[in-house]
């Protein structure tokens, strides 16, 4: 996994998100939600993978989130597995209403894990909160298992916009500060290299803070516009 950055002014940042997890847990509302303020009671179930772009503008600057919606089913688990392939942020959901639900999470984990890179910024998400009445996981829960695979934790509702945008933001975020740490690594290692700051360059960054060739331009982190 890659950071890709230009060091100009009007720099344009891209994070591919991943939205997984079981069927019916409301991964596809959340995201309308988030993208467009939208709330389908009646929708169906994601065939395959469907993205939108959401921007954002951090400390000035502007980032752009490709969220990826992907479908919960086992039948099409071999075709979405590729999409996770350049994924630096996800969002892990569950129903809090259906326990088995979250007892996939475990599942989940090891499938993001398999097919992206282990430092991928990930969100546990207890989605339907509204749903107070029919409630099978407890905040607890949610919170001790986030704890204990090193999770961000947050529970939402898609019905009522609460903490939809929050989630977003918080691994959005999350990933605009590691990428902003290992720019500032790379150019205070460039600057004992040859004792200054070179003039405005693409500059790659490996997750592990190898530097790889200048202007390259392959799947990772984000990549300028």
């Amino acid at each position: 996994m890659a950071f890709y950055t230009q060091e100009e002014q009007t720099e344009d940042y891209l994070f591919k998100i991943v939205l997984i997890g079981d069927s019916a847990v409301g991964k596809s509302n959340l995201l309308a939600r988030f993208a467009r303020d939208e709330f389908y009671p009646n929708s169906k179930s994601t065939i395959g993978v469907e993205f939108q772009t959401q921007k954002m503008v951090i400390n000035g600057k502007e980032v752009k989130a490709q969220i990826w919606d992907t479908a919960g089913q086992e039948r099409f688990r071999a075709v979405t597995s590729a999409y996770y392939r350049g994924a630096v942020g996800a969002l892990v959901v569950y129903d809090i209403s259906r326990r088995q639900t979250f007892e996939s999470i475990g599942r989940w984990l090891n499938e993001l894990h398999t097919h992206s890179d282990m430092n991928v910024v990930t969100i546990l998400v207890g989605n339907k909160s509204d749903l107070k009445d029919a409630r099978e996981v407890k905040t607890a829960e949610g919170k001790a298992l986030a704890e204990t695979q090193g999770l961000f934790f947050i529970e939402t509702s898609a019905l009522d916009s609460s903490n939809v945008a929050s989630a977003f933001q918080m691994v959005v975020k999350e990933i605009y500060n590691i990428l902003s740490r290992k720019v500032i690594q790379s150019q205070e290692l460039k600057h004992k290299e040859t004792g200054r700051v070179g003039n405005a360059k693409t500059v790659v960054i490996q997750a592990d803070g190898d530097r790889e060739t200048e202007g390259q331009n392959k799947n990772g982190w984000c990549c300028s516009s």
